[in-house]
């Protein structure tokens, strides 16, 4: 007999505060560059966490703070064509009000 948990996790991803903004505007996550597996660990109900070392993506511009807290939605990781060839995969993720 198989038995499966329920149990909720709890995820930090790291994204500068710039990626992190659009994603909370457009009700999305996307971690390490876009790439699919990370957001396969991630199941509804989980709740994430963003921490943010910087304000832009490989900027110098320190900010070393946790930008977004959010519960992943239902459904799985989504490939998003961005142009130029880049498709980065995303989660569809219920931003919390938060400062």
């Amino acid at each position: 007999m198989s038995t499966t948990s329920t149990t909720r996790k709890y995820w930090i991803a790291v994204a500068s505060a710039e990626q992190v903004r659009r994603g909370r505007g457009e009700g999305f996550m996307q971690v390490n560059h876009g790439k699919a597996a990370p957001l396969k660990r991630v199941k509804p109900g989980d709740l994430v966490i963003h921490y943010s070392p910087a304000l832009t993506l490989g900027g110098q511009d320190k900010l070393q703070s946790f930008t977004a807290i959010g519960t992943v939605k239902t459904g799985g990781t989504l490939s998003i064509r961005m142009g130029g060839g880049f498709k980065p995969y995303r989660r569809d993720v219920a931003w919390a009000k938060a400062e």
